[in-house]
């Protein structure tokens, strides 16, 4: 058996095994017991900050509360700990906000090294964060989080500790790239401040996210230079797969899709939450009615649920250009990774480009092919900028008979094995000078009323 098939066969395994040994849920000295009950709803005091002391008082990282309580596979308790940290983080708009996250420890590491796993469970209702899902709620979006024990077991298995923050924040803030970016890196430093979790300042971590999870993991590699610097000299590398770069290409890219448009209005809705700017009032009654019905959906509920849908049907005549919306081409500049720094530790990006089977029968000029959801022009445009700008120990894949649905079966397997050779010190491979050209990251420029 190959080593990404055997990896991934672990990976079933041990998930399976996870959820058959019933355990009662614990709890520390800090907080009260958790149940699947009380760590399920919206009303759940944990997730609130509600100590006197300003939130902007304290630094970035720091542990305002913890509980411990298992490890919930579709809300079966297993015997696996987790200790879950609410801590003070920057949201999309650079304020003070609190945010959870989950320290998973492995049964056979050290506490020297640990991996962040960033979920993809790209949602707009914080009930489907990782976070509740590991305490036991189940919901239809939550079912993704759920379903990610089979690419955190074998981290597990290998030794590594895994800490696994709610990426989009307390308002799930989706596709806000620099909130997902702060969120990780200072669920890494809450991680590693506190007493609970076995962690500390010698821990070397890696990065790793595929879909909305390189949305967090992308973003975290890059601010963390300047953000956390601190964190930045404890990682030895990032992995990515699926990426969202520059989010004005994608939402051209799926416009009609049968099967990914539902994410035109998800963009939409996270983009005004998170910047809190008002986009109804360019909405037709049609996209009116979309957004009302997705304001609270996951992923979930939208693929597939609007076949051919496109930006045009849901703005009024006069806006059938996005870009004639400021305000939306203000907030689509702020999340494009293109126009972020450039990371300074090694990478792996892997990215799929066979996305006519998942419905995108065209390609718009200028914008290419891709996974179905993901411009791979755009992540190879990435990759080839970070290594012209000072990062040589980038690697590049890109799988060209698989889509976003089937990449991820070859990249996790990869990117462990590459995060593996980071953490034991081999030197970072590198395609810089190899990778194909790809497009122009350049901010998007306002057009005129149509």
């Amino acid at each position: 058996m190959s080593k990404p098939v055997r990896s991934i066969a672990v990976a079933v395994v041990v998930a399976a095994s996870l959820t058959s040994a019933p355990a009662a849920v614990a709890a520390d000295s800090e907080a009260p017991a958790a149940t699947a009950t009380t760590a399920t709803t919206s009303a759940d005091a944990f997730y609130t900050y509600d100590g006197s002391t300003p939130l902007s008082a304290y630094a970035p990282g720091s542990v305002l509360k913890t509980r411990t309580l298992r490890y919930h596979v579709v809300g079966i308790p297993t015997p696996v700990t987790a200790i879950q940290l609410l801590y003070r983080t920057t949201d999309a708009q650079g304020r003070p906000s609190a945010n959870v996250t989950t320290v998973v420890r492995s049964l056979v590491g050290d506490g020297s090294k640990a991996v962040s796993y960033q979920s993809f469970y790209d949602s707009l209702d914080p009930e489907d964060g990782p976070s509740r899902a590991i305490a036991g709620n189940v919901s239809l979006g939550g079912l993704i989080p759920n379903a990610e024990a089979l690419f955190i077991a074998p981290l597990l298995v290998k030794g590594y500790d895994v800490v696994i923050p709610d990426t989009e924040g307390q308002r799930a803030d989706f596709a806000a790239g620099p909130e997902y970016g702060t969120n990780t890196l200072d669920s890494i430093r809450a991680a590693t401040r506190s007493p609970h979790t076995g962690l500390g300042s010698g821990t070397r971590f890696g990065l790793m996210g595929y879909s909305g999870g390189a949305i967090a993991t992308g973003w975290a590699a890059a601010l963390a230079p300047r953000y956390a610097p601190d964190v930045n000299s404890r990682l030895v590398g990032f992995a990515e797969g699926g990426l969202l770069v520059a989010p004005a290409h994608n939402l051209k890219y799926v416009d009609g899709s049968l099967t990914w448009s539902g994410v035109i209005p998800m963009a939409i809705i996270g983009v005004a939450r998170s910047y809190e700017i008002d986009l109804k009032k360019y909405m037709s009654s049609y996209g009116l009615e979309v957004y009302a019905k997705l304001e609270h959906a996951s992923i979930a509920d939208a693929l597939g649920r609007y076949p051919g849908l496109t930006w045009k049907k849901m703005a009024k005549p006069e806006y059938a250009d996005p870009n004639s919306v400021p305000e939306f081409v203000a907030a689509v500049n702020k999340v494009n990774l293109g126009s972020a720094a450039t990371p300074t530790v090694p990478g792996l990006i892997a990215q799929g480009n066979a996305g006519v089977l998942e419905g995108t029968f065209t390609s718009p000029p200028g914008i290419g092919t891709g996974d179905g959801v993901m411009v791979a022009g755009d992540v190879r445009a990435l990759a080839r900028q970070y290594c012209a700008t000072g990062n040589s120990a980038v690697s590049y894949d890109q799988y060209d008979l698989l889509s976003h649905f089937g990449a991820p079966v070859v990249w996790a397997p990869t990117a462990l094995s590459w995060l593996d050779d980071r953490f034991a010190g081999r030197p970072a491979p590198s395609d810089c000078g190899r990778i194909p050209a790809g497009n122009s990251l350049a901010p998007e420029k306002p057009a005129p009323l149509s």
